[in-house]
C-alpha cells in the first residue's frame, strides 16, 4: 500500500508519495502566480487545479498502487463554482483588501463578540465570509451562478470525487462556522445574506471523502479506487505532522510565515482569545481546539536581507562553498569577536519584523518594518542577526499571550525551513525558556496529511502509531538561563517599539 499527502499553498502544490512504513518515496511541487494589485489578491483556481491534477499524474505514473491521497491547504480564499466545478471567478486571496466594509456591516449587526463566541473568531476581512458578502454585492450576475462555494480543500476533493465536503478546521476560517455545533452557523449566513446551502458538509479532520472519479482516474493515471482524505487547513495538518497531540506541546512553524500553534484540552476562554485576535480552531482529536500565534514575516524576513541586502555576500558565500545563511552567520560571529563581544546572545539590533504587516496581536496590516541600532559600522550580518531575533521577539510576544489565555506549553516542536538553523533554534529556546526539539523533515504539513490518509485507510491505528512510524526527530535544544536573561533586557525595550512607531507609519 502506497499514500500520498497534497499539500495546497498560495504559490504552489505538492504532493508526496509514502510507502507503508511511511518512508518518502518521491514528491512533485508545481508552483503558480497570484495577482496582487493596489485593490485585490487573487489567485486563478483553474491554474491552481491544473497544477493539482500535475503533480497527482506525476506520483501517480512514478508509483503503482496509490491507496489514498490527502488533501490539505491553505485557509480563508474561497472558490465560487456552477453545478460542474467550473469555476465562475478568480478567488479572493485572504490577503485581499475587500470585504472591509462588508465584515464591518456583518460586525454591527450580530456584535464582533457574539460573532467571536459562535465562531471562534474575531471578525476580519481576511476571512471568507465578507469577501463573499463583497463578491454578491459587487458582482452579483456571477454570485447568482454560483452552485458551490468552497475553500481549496473541498474545492479540489469536490473535482476528484464529486463529494463537496470541508474539514471543521478549514470550515472554521469562514468565519461562519459554528465550533461548539460544529455546523454552518445559519444565524450568521443569514446576517450575512449569504446561502448557507452553497458550503460544503462539515465533517471531522481526516474523514475518507469516497473514491476518485473515472474521469480523474484517467487524467491523473491513479488507481480508480483510491480514495480522497478531507484533511485539514495547512497549520493543523502541520500539527499533526509535528506530533503535536497534547496541550504541552506546541508546534513552531519556522516556514516564510513564522507560526506557533499551541494545543488547548478544552475550549479557551474567548474573551481572553479576543484582545490578541486569536482564533479557536477544532483540533483532529474530538474536544481539542488549536490556535494560531503567528507573524507574516519568519523566513521571508530573512530571504529579504538575503536576496536584497547580501548580494555581493551571496557571491561570497558561493566562493567559500557556503549558503548565504552560513556565511552571514559566520560573518557575525567573526565580528563579534573583533569587537571583543559576546558572540552569543542579543545583537544590540532591534527589528519590528512588521515587513509585511502585523499579524497576531495587532492584524495591522498597515504595520511596517523597522530596524534600529544602524549606524556606519552595522554589516549585512548583523542586520540578518537582528532580523532573526526580531521575529524570535514577536514569536515571544505571542508565546506569553496565549500562555495567559490558558495555554500550557513546555516544549516546541519545530518544523519548517528554520528548524534546520542551529542558530535560529538555540535562539528561540533561549528567548522562551522551553526546550524545541527540531524535527528532521521540513514538511510537517504534508506527513500529517499523510498520517491521517494511513489512518483513514487502516494503515495505522492511531495518531501515535502514524507518528512512531513517520516522525523523525533531529536534535533537542536547551534553554540557558544567562542568555535568557540578556534577551529579556532587549526584549523589554521591544515591546514598546510597536506602539512608539505606529504612529508616525
Amino acid at each position: 500500500m502506497r499514500i500520498a499527502g497534497l499539500d495546497i499553498g498560495t504559490t504552489g502544490c505538492k504532493c508526496t508519495v509514502f510507502d507503508e512504513n511511511g518512508c518518502e518515496l518521491g514528491r512533485a511541487y508545481r508552483d503558480y502566480s497570484i495577482r496582487r494589485g493596489t485593490g485585490a489578491h487573487e489567485i486563478d483556481a483553474t491554474v491552481l487545479i491544473d497544477a493539482v491534477y500535475a503533480v497527482i499524474g506525476e506520483m501517480a505514473h512514478k508509483f503503482e498502487n496509490i491507496s489514498g491521497i490527502g488533501v490539505t491547504s491553505f485557509g480563508e480564499t474561497f472558490v465560487m463554482t456552477d453545478e460542474n466545478g467550473n469555476v465562475l471567478a478568480p478567488a479572493m486571496l485572504y490577503t485581499d483588501p475587500r470585504g472591509a466594509e462588508e465584515c464591518a456591516a456583518l460586525s454591527e449587526k450580530l456584535g464582533k463578540n457574539h460573532i467571536a463566541r459562535v465562531t471562534g473568531i474575531t471578525p476580519h476581512e481576511m476571512y471568507g465570509l465578507p469577501k463573499m458578502m463583497w463578491q454578491k454585492r459587487h458582482n452579483p450576475e456571477i454570485f447568482a451562478k454560483a452552485r458551490h462555494i468552497m475553500q481549496m480543500e473541498d474545492f479540489v476533493v469536490y473535482l476528484l470525487t464529486g463529494n463537496a465536503v470541508i474539514d471543521y478546521s478549514l470550515a472554521t476560517r469562514s468565519m461562519g462556522f459554528d465550533i461548539d455545533k460544529l455546523a454552518w452557523s445559519s444565524e450568521i449566513f443569514d446576517a450575512a445574506e449569504i446561502d448557507v446551502g452553497l458550503m460544503s458538509r462539515p465533517v471531522p479532520t481526516g474523514s475518507d471523502a469516497g473514491v476518485i472519479t473515472k474521469s480523474v482516474a484517467d487524467k491523473t493515471g491513479l488507481p480508480s479506487d483510491c480514495h480522497v482524505i478531507a484533511i485539514s487547513q495547512d497549520q493543523v495538518a502541520a500539527a499533526i505532522g509535528s506530533g503535536a497531540f497534547s496541550p504541552d506541546v506546541a508546534v513552531d512553524g519556522a516556514g516564510t510565515v513564522q507560526c506557533l500553534t499551541p494545543i488547548f484540552d478544552q475550549k479557551p476562554d474567548v474573551e481572553k482569545m479576543m484582545p490578541g485576535k486569536y482564533v479557536i480552531v477544532p483540533y483532529v482529536i474530538p474536544g481539542t481546539y488549536v490556535t494560531y500565534a503567528f507573524s507574516y514575516t519568519g523566513g521571508a524576513l530573512i530571504s529579504w536581507v538575503t536576496k536584497v541586502l547580501a548580494k555581493q555576500e551571496a557571491l561570497l558565500a558561493k566562493e567559500s562553498k557556503l549558503s548565504v545563511n552560513e556565511y552571514l552567520e559566520k560573518q557575525y560571529i567573526q565580528k563579534r569577536e573583533l569587537d571583543g563581544v559576546d558572540t552569543e546572545g542579543p545583537s544590540g539590533m532591534l527589528v519590528l519584523p512588521h515587513f509585511a504587516g502585523a499579524a497576531t496581536p495587532y492584524m495591522d496590516t498597515e504595520s511596517k518594518g523597522v530596524i534600529i541600532g544602524l549606524t556606519t559600522d552595522t554589516s549585512v550580518a548583523e542586520i540578518y542577526r537582528g532580523c532573526m531575533e526580531g521575529v524570535t521577539y514577536e514569536m515571544y510576544l505571542n508565546y506569553r499571550n496565549v500562555t495567559e489565555a490558558g495555554a500550557n506549553i513546555k516544549k516546541l516542536h519545530a518544523t519548517g525551513g528554520g528548524a534546520h538553523s542551529t542558530t535560529w533554534m538555540q535562539m528561540k529556546a533561549d528567548v522562551l525558556n522551553i526546550p524545541i526539539i527540531a524535527l528532521n523533515s521540513v514538511d510537517a504539513g504534508t506527513i500529517g496529511s499523510a498520517m491521517m490518509t494511513g489512518i483513514a485507510l487502516g494503515l495505522f491505528k492511531s495518531l501515535d502509531d502514524a507518528a512512531a512510524h513517520m516522525i523523525e526527530t533531529r536534535k533537542t535544544y536547551e534553554p540557558r538561563q544567562n542568555y535568557h536573561e540578556k534577551y529579556m533586557e532587549v526584549y523589554e525595550r521591544y515591546e514598546k517599539v510597536y506602539s512608539a512607531v505606529r504612529p508616525v507609519m
